[in-house]
């Protein structure tokens, strides 16, 4: 939790609902990322955390779990993990190890074998590590569905496990899990569904692509051919390759096609998934569709900073979040492998310069909450180390820089690395009939596919242009007019009206006041006070639900707002709701800037007390006990520059609840000119605890968060001249650039000396008087 600077434990924060399912309390990222330390050549760090792991980690939890993610997370990193100790004792090093991560494996891989236990062979969505899928004590085993890819992305990890064990068992099932699906495939189209019936083997979901629910299904057969030379794997991908080349395949589009009618689109958007298809193209050999893919993938990156979750066909965000997900890196990496075409290099510079000047944060990398604006979401995702850091490093990295081969090994889907000596040519199983005809036995080598040089820029290019002119097309919503006008209009309805309350009563229709703060209306005909009155609450009821229709449709976009002030440069920006009056942010070029401070009274439904410390400030205000429009103006009658207000509703996050857009209060709000945003209460107190830490804090309000760049530098010169005023001229200088990084042959032999280690902005703040530096003398600069 980057924001927060803590740990995700599961059961002691809020739910996120499956996401969570990854959770395990058996510490995820600490095994997500063991070969990532062994890929950096961080050889110390790596034995450190293999320890840790050996001492630390207990299996035997009695909690609910995917077996998906369970899977490609962490019996893929114990086992990536042994492969590189393995490696690191035969080269000398960590001689001490005993297989001990190799035991934890098949520890994990017995924990989740109850999940096979099906007719069909395909494993139940989730386990518990403790009791398995039967009984009440599990908590699970009643699902029925399962997606493509959850039962499909099993091979790689299980029959590694058995050939580093000698067990054949986990083998075994992947394979009928495997053989099942294929079994199941639409003979017409040799095309999978998304997400299965695991006992009838029903297709549930018919839409077929190559993203979300799918996706590495199709991966796990090229490379289950690649680790285990088992032909019949090789043939699978090729049938399936074949068909999504002809209905799914676009270029540069990959769009979802239904499996029993191939030719009909299922949906007009696509999901950030599908960007490891042009990787795995590369690795069929299949360049130029996988460059026209990756270069409408880069183009739409450019567009918002980083790849949407998903987006339309004419390039719109679809879906906003980012949590910083890798598969695009990944494509870069194997293009530029297959090519050396040095365009992927700078994509990778790209990749990697949004990274650092718009995700991270003081405690890591943030999720982005909405790459439109800017906002941050308190979530570090395991597979961010695991798989983002390995492939930005191998695109960069020179020969000499690798202290093995990586082509000796492959790649799982979590990027683990496998070795390739597991493969036995004599695994291939015979009683079915090969077709020769349907392989394709070599890669072609691109200096004899593309003698031009210029012919992978020709294919860009026009992608490049097709991708600029495409652009949001508005449109417009009329509501048709009622039959009848009730006595209350839903438009004029307020909720704190004691008059409107009543004539809902006479209607039948009851007011929910819900946990989130929203209310819900329900109406119960019967408890009418006539016929007539029934029929106006029908009608009304109908008249809200439009209403609410066409609210959502014309919902104004999320607001940001950054904390630019010391220790943060803006590299914390919260997700905030927009006011429905007021200033408009999006129209702003520079947005409000100011500093914070609690109002008082804290809910602002009165004059401010502290209205002259308000004044030329944004004010913090509670949600509650009045309209918002009512806070904007107490708060504007003091002076303010702006306003936030924070939930009341603790525990409620932008993470789980949807956007919060704040309305008038039924009167003309045309006096109202300051800016109105809202925060949920996760993010109001982070900004509230800010405001505990440090003396004072400065925010910007806008409709996206800004570059930090020119800011940036700014900033910190400021700080340093208020630093002047307060202390004596014996300075140390920030500079813009993080992390920091502090020579020990600077710091003298003081027992306070920090050495040659990487220090957050909280850490210098913190240790800043513990330590005696003399650089420059801050007069003499300032002349």
């Amino acid at each position: 939790m980057p924001l927060t600077c803590r740990g995700r434990v599961r059961g002691l924060e809020p739910s996120r609902g499956d996401i969570d399912d990854a959770l395990g309390k058996f510490s995820l990222t600490l095994i997500d990322t063991l070969d990532t330390l062994a890929l950096l050549n961080k050889t110390v760090e790596f034995e450190e955390a293999v320890r840790r792991v050996v001492a630390d980690v207990r299996l035997d939890n009695d909690i609910v779990v995917s077996v998906f993610e369970t899977n490609i997370r962490v019996l893929g990193g114990l086992l990536g993990g042994h492969s590189m100790a393995v490696m690191l004792k035969e080269s000398g090093r960590m001689v001490w190890y005993q297989d001990e991560l190799l035991h934890m494996a098949k520890d994990l891989g017995l924990r989740l074998l109850p999940a096979f236990n099906t007719s069909s062979g395909l494993p139940y969505p989730r386990v518990n590590l403790r009791y398995g899928v039967r009984g009440p004590e599990t908590r699970t085993g009643t699902e029925t569905d399962t997606c493509t890819a959850c039962a499909g992305t099993i091979i790689l990890e299980f029959a590694a496990l058995s050939r580093f064990t000698g067990d054949p068992t986990f083998e075994a099932h992947a394979r009928r899990a495997l053989d099942f699906l294929w079994e199941k495939r639409q003979r017409h189209s040799n095309l999978v569904g998304t997400t299965i019936n695991i006992h009838s083997g029903e297709w549930v979901r018919r839409d077929s692509g190559v993203g979300a629910g799918i996706d590495s299904y199709y991966e796990y057969l090229m490379k289950a051919y690649i680790l285990l030379g088992d032909d019949r794997f090789l043939q699978r991908f090729n049938t399936h390759y074949a068909s999504i080349m002809k209905y799914i395949s676009q270029p540069p589009l990959l769009l979802d096609v239904h499996i029993h009618k191939p030719l009909l689109p299922a949906r007009t958007w696509m999901d950030s998934l599908l960007a490891f298809f042009p990787g795995l193209q590369v690795l069929k050999g299949d360049i130029q569709p996988a460059i026209e893919t990756h270069e409408m993938l880069y183009q739409v990156t450019k567009k918002h900073n980083f790849l949407p979750e998903a987006f339309t066909t004419d390039f719109r965000v679809h879906w906003a979040q980012h949590p910083l997900r890798p598969e695009f890196a990944e494509s870069t990496y194997f293009l530029y492998k297959a090519t050396r075409d040095p365009y992927y290099l700078e994509v990778g510079r790209t990749i990697l310069e949004n990274l650092n000047r718009f995700a991270r944060v003081p405690c890591g990398f943030a999720a982005m909450k909405d790459v439109r604006t800017g906002s941050h979401e308190d979530r570090m995702d395991s597979f961010f180390l695991a798989e983002m850091f390995k492939y930005l490093f191998l695109l960069f990295a020179e020969e000499e820089d690798l202290h093995f081969n990586v082509e000796d090994y492959v790649f799982t889907t979590e990027a683990h690395l496998l070795p390739l000596s597991l493969s036995t040519a004599s695994n291939s199983q015979a009683g079915e009939e090969l077709d020769d005809s349907n392989f394709e036995w070599t890669c072609p080598n691109t200096r004899l596919l593309f003698p031009d040089p210029a012919f992978p820029r020709n294919l860009r290019e026009p992608i490049r242009s097709a991708v600029d002119k495409s652009c949001p097309h508005p449109t417009t919503h009329r509501r048709e007019p009622g039959m009848g006008r009730p006595p209350l209009r839903a438009q004029d309805f307020m909720a704190n009206n004691p008059e409107h309350l009543e004539l809902l009563r006479r209607m039948g229709v009851s007011l929910i006041h819900l946990k989130d703060g929203r209310v819900q209306l329900v109406q119960h005909a019967t408890q009418a006070v006539s016929a007539v009155a029934a029929e106006d609450g029908m009608r009304f009821m109908q008249e809200m639900m439009e209403l609410s229709s066409q609210q959502q449709k014309e919902q104004l976009p999320p607001r940001a707002v950054q904390i630019v002030s010391h220790p943060f440069f803006g590299r914390v920006v919260l997700t905030a709701g927009p006011a429905q009056f007021g200033m408009d942010l999006s129209k702003s070029s520079s947005g409000v800037r100011g500093f914070v401070t609690v109002a008082e009274p804290y809910k602002g439904c009165s004059e401010l007390s502290n209205g002259e410390i308000v004044a030329g400030r944004i004010a913090l205000l509670q949600r509650g006990q009045c309209m918002f429009a009512e806070k904007a103006r107490h708060i504007q009658k003091a002076g303010a520059i702006g306003g936030i207000v924070i939930d009341d509703n603790e525990g409620s996050s932008s993470d789980t609840a949807p956007l919060f857009q704040m309305a008038g209060d039924g009167r003309n709000t045309d006096d109202v000119t300051l800016p109105l945003l809202f925060l949920f209460h996760k993010e109001g107190n982070i900004l509230l605890e800010a405001l505990k830490e440090n003396r004072e804090v400065e925010v910007l309000l806008s409709d996206k968060a800004r570059d930090r760049g020119e800011r940036l530098s700014k900033t910190v010169r400021r700080h340093e001249y208020e630093k002047k005023l307060s202390t004596p001229p014996l300075w140390v200088f920030l500079h813009a650039s993080n992390p920091l990084v502090f020579n020990k042959s600077c710091l003298g032999n003081s027992e306070h000396s920090l050495g040659p280690e990487f220090l957050s902005w909280r850490h210098v703040s913190k240790k800043i008087d513990a330590v005696s530096v003399l650089m420059v003398n801050l007069l003499k600069l300032t002349k």
